[in-house]
């Protein structure tokens, strides 16, 4: 179970860090309230999932979880570029989530 609470803490990163394009430096108030709370919801299940799991491993998946998120929502969202690097560094950063996960 700590693995998945740990994928939707991820989910959720990707959330905020999504939210805070949408703040537009903080001055939109729904958008910021709604980045604080996928903040505090994404750090809560985190913290939850570091209960049962490594505090490297955990972080380690959840900051991938997220960087990967946030890359394909850019791509999907903002029309950010789709380069044969960008794709291989996310398969590399997805290369080692999935190590760290078969480690445990």
């Amino acid at each position: 179970m700590s693995w998945i609470i740990l994928f939707v803490a991820g989910l959720f990163e990707v959330a905020w860090a999504v939210g805070l394009k949408y703040t537009d430096g903080f001055s939109r108030p729904l958008p910021t309230a709604l980045t604080v709370g996928a903040m505090l919801v994404s750090l809560g299940l985190l913290g939850l999932a570091m209960k049962e799991l490594p505090l490297g491993t955990a972080y380690a998946i959840w900051t991938g979880v997220g960087a990967v998120g946030t890359v394909i929502a850019g791509i999907v969202l903002f029309g950010e570029a789709v380069t044969l690097i960008r794709l291989g560094s996310v398969a590399l950063i997805i290369s080692g989530l999935i190590g760290l996960k078969l480690s445990h």
